[in-house]
């Protein structure tokens, strides 16, 4: 016997017509590629976005054909978002942070047919496009009198759209439809593609709703920083509209002062990004002595959360940082630390040793840990193994990629090394290729890293682990000190002691300029090793 309920699919669309129906006057607030903040409503960002629908459809696009986006975090951005899955083509992010030759290699691999890209994106289109022969159409995120003067035919996206009927079709196609196309960063051979269904994303959407996730409400005002090409957002393009938060979005300049005075000006009360956006906004505000009047709380992934930056945001800002962990392969929320029933009461130094965990699950997601040989681990909080996830927003397989990423219990290998306790607590220690192995035992670089950044003269910390001829492996701490410090290597270790396990000391503290970030602002540890072997 089946249930007598209405059939309702599950399709994106659904959240933008919910947001211009019931929240149609709540605004959405852009940094301008042209300079100005400009702004506009969920009632006519969907109107624009049906006529970016009309447009594509002008063009020959059908559902499923990739249609590609290649830019930082606007309402234009947003538009073309909604317009392309609304239509049921896939909408494919492309990082403008990527090499040239990286992004070739993802467009044409997605055999995308449109890129709508961002002003600033020409000189990389320049370079992109003789090498991407399926790319027909480049339109500019801008209006006629701010297009860039490029070798390539290109147009104007207010030329685009303009005379383009605001009435179009939307959904009417199955939930298991794709909608979306992220490829991963690529830190071990060809970045792969994670194509995102409607149902998966709309799942995902109500999931990061929980109060024990996101817990955006129509009360919010949500500045977007963490960028669009992303993960979708961390799914906040999707899981604000859902609710009618008001949206800030910053374009192209994620500087503290710029995310500040967005911050203070718009009354933004949530926010989400990676640390390193955090760390720079920190800075400002013990430059210029500003203050944090509106803003509530901000969720925290991409990589582990210094001590340092939870502590700062509490203690002199009154901010509560919620960690989040996902991945690309997740859609990408999975677990957030927010605190359990048994924390209730507990002041911030006793919930301090969980926000610094990645958190329990959410709803409708199961997580185990293996060893090497697949066989399942105590869930004990100290145990450390590959983590595995399971569930209607992870993948199951790659876009165009052959063998199988599940194992026989359907989980799939996230590829980081973590704990997990009897109450759903999870911790990562590493990335599995990352993790230190030193005696037969593993060392997180992760943890040190953490640790050693709340140093008062430390900016960025790194660990890697190098080859030693008994311990197979010893950790290296690479520190960036902040401008105008000095430091020697036994101020760091002094910093460090007591706060790991003996054994967990860096055998060597070596003091660089730089520390290089990849794409998404996370340490490159590729690039580190690298450079160490062709010293």
């Amino acid at each position: 016997m089946q249930g007598l309920m209405q059939d309702w699919s599950l399709t994106l669309d659904r959240l933008l017509d919910h947001a211009a129906q019931w929240h149609g006057a709540r605004e959405i607030v852009t940094r301008s590629v042209e300079g100005p903040v400009v702004r506009t409503t969920y009632a006519a960002l969907r109107d624009r976005a049906k006529q970016a629908s009309n447009a594509l459809k002008a063009l020959g696009v059908q559902p499923g054909d990739r249609v590609a986006t290649l830019g930082w975090n606007s309402d234009r951005h947003l538009e073309v978002w909604y317009g392309a899955v609304g239509i049921g083509a896939v909408l494919h992010t492309l990082n403008p942070r990527l090499f040239a030759e990286q992004l070739a290699y993802i467009v044409n691999h997605a055999q995308d047919r449109i890129i709508l890209a961002d002003p600033a994106c020409a000189p990389l289109l320049e370079t992109l496009l003789p090498q991407c022969p399926t790319v027909e159409r480049v339109v500019f995120l801008t209006d006629a009198a701010h297009m860039p003067a490029t070798p390539f035919k290109a147009e104007p996206y207010e030329d685009w759209i303009a005379g383009q009927s605001t009435d179009c079709a939307w959904g009417s196609f199955d939930e298991n439809t794709a909608a979306g196309l992220c490829y991963t960063s690529g830190t071990t051979g060809n970045p792969k593609g994670v194509l995102y269904s409607h149902r998966s994303n709309y799942l995902h959407a109500l999931m990061t709703l929980q109060t024990d996730a996101l817990a955006l409400s129509a009360r919010d005002t949500a500045l977007l920083v963490v960028p669009m090409y992303h993960a979708n957002a961390w799914g906040v393009v999707y899981s604000a509209p859902a609710v009618g938060a008001k949206l800030v979005l910053p374009g192209q300049k994620m500087d503290g002062a710029s995310i500040h005075e967005l911050i203070e000006t718009e009354g933004v009360t949530y926010s989400a990004a990676v640390p390193t956006v955090w760390q720079m906004l920190l800075e400002h505000l013990r430059a210029t002595k500003g203050r944090l009047t509106t803003l509530k709380r901000v969720t925290i992934g991409g990589s582990a959360c210094p001590e340092s930056i939870i502590r700062a945001f509490h203690e002199d800002y009154g901010v509560d940082v919620i960690q989040g962990w996902g991945m690309t392969e997740t859609s990408p929320l999975a677990t957030v630390s927010h605190p359990d029933a048994t924390m209730i009461g507990n002041g911030f130094e006793e919930q301090l040793p969980h926000k610094l965990k990645q958190g329990r699950l959410l709803c409708n997601l199961d997580l185990k840990l293996v060893d090497d040989a697949g066989q399942r681990l105590p869930h004990d909080g100290k145990t450390m193994g590959r983590l595995m996830i399971k569930g209607p927003t992870i993948v199951r397989a790659y876009y165009g990629g052959d063998g199988e990423v599940l194992d026989e219990e359907g989980f799939f290998d996230t590829g980081d090394i973590s704990t997990l306790d009897a109450t759903g607590w999870m911790q990562i220690a590493d990335r599995a290729k990352d993790v230190i192995k030193s005696g037969g035992e593993w060392i997180s670089s992760v943890e040190i890293e953490n640790i050693a950044v709340g140093h008062p003269k430390c900016e960025l910390a790194a660990v890697v682990g190098v080859p030693h001829p008994k311990w197979d492996e010893r950790p290296l701490l690479l520190v960036k000190l902040k401008p105008g410090e000095t430091a020697t290597a036994a101020d760091i270790l002094d910093f460090l002691e007591g706060k790991i396990a003996k054994w967990w000391m860096p055998d060597e503290v070596a003091f660089v300029d730089e520390i290089p970030l990849g794409p998404t602002g996370k340490i490159d540890k590729k690039v580190i090793r690298q450079r160490l072997a062709a010293q």
